[in-house]
């Protein structure tokens, strides 16, 4: 089985630190080379991978200032598709784009959705829904109008990420600095509990960030840290007393909450999104509907076994089973390929 695996190129493949899309991506890859599926990744040419790299950008747009994303996304997706022939399958990780050529060539295709940005990019989706097999990264995320081929949850190397069985008193913050992820209760918590707070993470919202975190940074009771990633990462997630994931949209996924738990840390998050999916309530974890209620369990969050949060990770999000179920989606659709329809002339759509 011949698969091109078409990577984002906001980050590096794995990204350095920060660049979920591309570190899913990643890990999948590296999964399925280890069974011996022939994977080429089309990502930036400073990649690192197993199988084939290929690709026409030198590096990241969000790591080069003077990059153009749309140009720079154009000429990677449209590289990819000119070799289409290549392959027996083509898994879109890069977002809505890719799908306007799906029509144009006969490789059956895949497409992992990793959110929808915006309720307006899915008439895109439902145009070529016919076309291309989608993948939702949780049922919480499945958008109602559109047609999926299946729900496949992202799963990590458990390797990377080492057994805390202590951890800290230390509370933590985990991700982009942005209101969607919380950045402010987590204050507030450190605060109102009198614990000590990490914050580790890319700047995604300047003007939040100046706002709600830096006046009670002071590099002990509150400290940022930056992003972080390789060992460190593994580090700063299981040296910890709980993650705090006190989102403000319906998040669908959460890459940092099954790493967290796959080093023995906790997880407290809002019940929203897929966290229910992914956090087992009083095992893994607390659900929680409101600030006061995450104060409650940060109190009582010692009362959970570290060892049952990693081994729950073991069982539902290692690598292995994303792969294999991964794999029996390719071997489906080589199987029962969608036709390939041409749009009418004419037809409109909806915004």
């Amino acid at each position: 089985m011949r698969v091109a695996m078409l990577s984002s190129i906001s980050w590096r493949t794995p990204p350095r630190h920060y660049g979920p899309w591309e570190l899913v991506t990643s890990l999948l890859t590296e999964a399925l080379v280890a069974r011996g599926v022939d994977v080429t990744l089309f990502a930036t040419l400073d990649s690192q991978t197993r199988g084939r790299l290929d690709g026409v950008i030198p590096a990241g747009y969000s790591e080069t200032p003077d990059a153009d994303a749309k140009v720079c996304e154009i000429l990677h997706i449209a590289h990819l598709f000119e070799r289409a022939g290549d392959f027996d399958i083509i898994h879109n990780q890069a977002d809505f784009v890719p799908l306007a050529f799906s029509r144009l060539v006969d490789t059956p295709m895949v497409t992992t959705i990793h959110g929808m940005s915006s309720e307006r990019i899915v008439p895109v989706y439902k145009r070529y829904e016919d076309r291309v097999a989608y993948v939702a990264i949780s049922d919480a995320d499945r958008h109602p109008g559109l047609r999926y081929a299946a729900t496949i949850h992202h799963g990590i190397r458990l390797e990377d990420f080492p057994f805390d069985p202590a951890g800290s008193d230390d509370l933590l913050f985990f991700g982009r600095i942005h209101p969607d992820k919380g950045a402010a209760d987590a204050v507030r918590a450190a605060q109102v509990t009198g614990r000590r707070l990490v914050m580790a993470g890319i700047v995604q919202d300047e003007a939040y960030y100046a706002r709600e975190v830096a006046p009670h940074l002071d590099g002990d009771h509150i400290r940022h840290i930056g992003a972080v990633g390789g060992a460190v990462r593994g580090e700063t997630l299981g040296r910890a007393r709980c993650l705090l994931h006190l989102i403000g949209f319906d998040e669908p996924f959460g890459l940092s909450v099954i790493e967290a738990m796959a080093c023995g840390t906790p997880v407290i998050a809002y019940a929203r999104g897929s966290m229910p999916e992914l956090i087992e309530h009083g095992v893994t974890g607390y659900l929680v509907k409101s600030f006061d209620e995450a104060i409650a369990a940060v109190e009582r969050v010692h009362e959970l076994d570290r060892a049952a949060c990693r081994a729950a990770v073991a069982r539902r999000f290692g690598v292995d089973r994303m792969a294999e179920q991964y794999i029996a989606l390719y071997r489906n659709l080589l199987a029962n390929p969608p036709d390939r329809p041409v749009a009418a002339p004419g037809d409109a759509l909806n915004f």
